[in-house]
């Protein structure tokens, strides 16, 4: 009888072992740095050499650690070898995709604190938009990318369950390999100023995945969330140190007046602003307290406070309107298209260099305009100001004047516990969203109407002046096409022959509803005679990131259309226009603000021209209208000042021209300044500061 014979091609034994033994030694290392490679590219494209080696020698030491525990498991639980392989195959997969689904939506990296408070809000309110990431063409390749070796596994070990298709060796010799993979990458950390600014005291999750890779990202992060961020202050001054100073116009017209006298007439009376502060002494009470507290006040007691100007007090008595625009930016301003909007950005205060740093999505966005702070941790920030002392803030002082107060937003109430955080602001009225009322003034769709928001709302209190007024808008929110965007598909007749990409003229349509909304509002103000009496401040949340939802590598064709420049930086990406109007500012001569300015400095801007008092040292951000010096900076350490632009994640610097002269070692001393801001704002929001400082 004849035998059969197996077609397979047969396997030479020593070569078999050899693999086998490559597959004990290197099979998880050379999963993670898969991983890590796949990710990269799908999101900020590829890694500089520098940082490639870096994060390679790191995922080598993460890949023997989790062979370490792999072998250890397997022989603890021998029968359950396959599963509990399987298992980490798995799991090593599922934090690349989610931050690949977060990039994707977002064009941010979101660290463990963001990722876990707002995956319920996600859940619950864009179910529709997860499915469609997920099971879109580009969810469905990441899909494959990332589990394909899961997947594989199982089918191979189902066929072949003698052998373990991933073998172990001694679990001494992956702490052996472990250690120098550790030491070196560290050593490429420690011979680069950025990485190892960023591996220590300007850490950012974000740049950290950028220059590190994911990996290290979250270890770095899970290193900060269990021993705390240290906060610490290096020794630095603000402004030169505080001198009367006087106006600088009387100074000019009074040496025009001497030179038309023939006889020299009497000086005319120097006007000397006093220094914005509140009766406190800083330095005794880091004396009478400890820790990061005492810190604290140390840090403020050493800054020179900004001083008060010929703006002070321009808007005392008047109303306010304050509202946070989803996804605004300076481009909408269009004198044809968006008419009222370019009406209040030209004949408002003018902000011609202005940034919104993004950096914890809206809910983040909306706690820098509210709070003047950066949202240090993450998006639960907003959420741990609940049980603070808030009086710092705008809200709670005319509040406390006696003025009727409001917060709206047209969508779900619930969404990022805006009825818990927004009912700590001091608004007399509380918080009204969709669900506790808005649902009386708006249609049921999505996203909902800014229009339908302020013609409801509005009759609430116009005719009970004064008044202070919050909202949060929704209508410019992703994604724009008609289909999946009412507002788009509402206003597309107007922006259908404009020269832009589908994807842009949906954006742009969108956000036409919030030009229509505040032509209702002004018209409203000047038809009850109060719109020289009220203050509207229009402020974005963060950059229009949804309009590059389909963008890979890094890419943002669509918002790089938009601004008409190719997006490289940060600071770049973020770049805004705030608007501040009164009716009262069109009879004036142009207030232009042309120096670097950002959303942390709405909160003592509006403070001084409020008259309102305030100590200008208990504030990270400036009054734009006073003589601190212009500074503007971001989670990821990045900045800008008149004098130039610093990009942290290469350690470069830009002047803003070549003619400029740069002071010795001003670089250093912008950087220290930054670090000791950012470390303020960690400060101010892990003690609650504020509470020692307000009854």
């Amino acid at each position: 009888m004849l035998k059969h014979r197996s077609s397979a091609l047969p396997i030479d034994p020593a070569l078999k072992n050899k693999l086998n033994g490559f597959l004990s030694v290197f099979a998880f290392p050379l999963l993670l740095a898969y991983f890590e490679l796949v990710f990269h590219h799908s999101t900020v494209g590829a890694f500089s050499f520098g940082s490639f080696l870096t994060m390679l020698l790191f995922v080598c030491c993460y890949g023997f650690l989790l062979a370490l525990l792999h072998a250890f498991l397997t022989r603890v639980f021998p029968k359950a070898r396959i599963p509990v392989t399987a298992v980490l195959l798995f799991v090593t997969a599922v934090p690349y995709l989610i931050e690949y689904f977060i990039y994707l939506q977002f064009k941010v990296f979101y660290d463990l604190t963001t990722v876990t408070a707002g995956t319920a809000d996600a859940v619950g309110g864009f179910t529709d938009r997860i499915f469609a990431l997920l099971f879109g063409v580009r969810g469905l390749i990441r899909l494959v990318l990332y589990l394909w070796p899961f997947v594989v596994y199982l089918i191979l070990a189902h066929r072949n369950k003698r052998k373990p298709l991933i073998p172990t060796k001694h679990p001494l010799l992956y702490l052996a390999l472990a250690l120098p993979f550790y030491l070196l990458a560290l050593f490429f950390v420690l011979i680069s100023t950025p990485r190892l600014s960023t591996y220590t005291n300007e850490y950012s999750f974000q740049t950290a995945v950028n220059q590190f890779g994911l990996s290290t990202g979250i270890r770095l992060d899970i290193k900060k969330f269990i021993n705390g961020r240290g906060v610490s202050f290096e020794g630095d001054t603000e402004v030169s140190p505080w001198q009367p100073v006087v106006d600088a116009g009387s100074l000019i017209q009074a040496e025009i007046d001497r030179e038309n006298q023939p006889e020299e007439p009497e000086p005319e009376p120097e006007i000397v602003y006093e220094p914005n502060v509140l009766d406190i002494d800083f330095a005794a009470k880091a004396a009478e307290t400890t820790g990061t507290v005492s810190e604290l006040f140390d840090y403020v007691a050493g800054l020179t406070p900004s001083l008060q100007n010929k703006y002070t007090g321009l808007f005392k008595g008047k109303n306010l309107i304050f509202i946070s625009a989803e996804a605004f930016s300076a481009e909408v301003i269009d004198e044809k298209l968006t008419p009222t909007l370019y009406r209040m950005a030209t004949k408002g205060i003018q902000f011609t260099d202005y940034h919104q740093p993004a950096s914890a999505g809206t809910t983040g966005g909306e706690y820098q305009n509210v709070f003047g702070l950066l949202p240090t941790d993450s998006g639960e920030s907003f959420k741990d100001v609940v049980d603070h002392n808030n009086h710092q803030i705008i809200s709670w002082m005319l509040n406390d004047l006696g003025y009727t107060g409001w917060a709206f937003h047209n969508n779900d109430y619930t969404f990022y516990s805006r009825d818990e955080t927004h009912n700590v602001l001091g608004y007399s009225n509380g918080f009204m969203g969709y669900g506790n009322g808005m649902e009386e003034y708006v249609t049921d769709q999505w996203p909902q109407s800014d229009l339908e928001m302020i013609q409801g709302t509005l009759p609430l209190y116009i005719d009970k002046q004064p008044f202070d007024i919050y909202y949060m808008s929704v209508s410019g929110h992703s994604g724009y096409s008609t289909s999946e965007n009412s507002m788009s598909d509402k206003n597309w007749d107007a922006v259908a022959d404009l020269p832009y990409s589908e994807q842009v003229r949906g954006y742009l349509a969108a956000n036409l509803e919030l030009e229509y909304a505040m032509e209702y509002m002004i018209d409203a103000l000047e038809k009850a005679g109060i719109a020289d009496d009220t203050v509207i401040v229009i402020g974005a949340d963060h950059f229009p990131y949804g309009l590059d939802d389909a963008a890979v590598g890094g890419s943002t064709p669509y918002l790089d259309e938009l601004y008409g420049y190719t997006v490289t930086n940060f600071v770049d990406r973020d770049h805004n226009r705030l608007i501040l109007w009164s009716g009262c500012l069109e009879k004036m001569d142009p207030i232009v603000v042309d120096q670097p300015s950002s959303s942390l400095d709405i909160l003592p801007t509006l403070l001084n021209l409020f008259g309102l008092p305030f100590d200008s040292r208990l504030y990270p951000g400036r009054d734009v209208l006073s003589d601190a010096e212009p500074l503007y900076f971001d989670m990821n350490y990045d900045w800008k000042t008149d004098l130039g632009t610093y990009i942290a994640e290469d350690d470069s610097f830009t002047p803003v021209s070549d003619d400029v002269d740069i002071p010795e070692n001003y670089v250093e001393k912008i950087k220290r300044r930054v670090r000791n801001k950012i470390n303020f704002c960690y400060g101010v929001l892990d003690t609650d500061f504020y509470s020692y400082i307000y009854d």
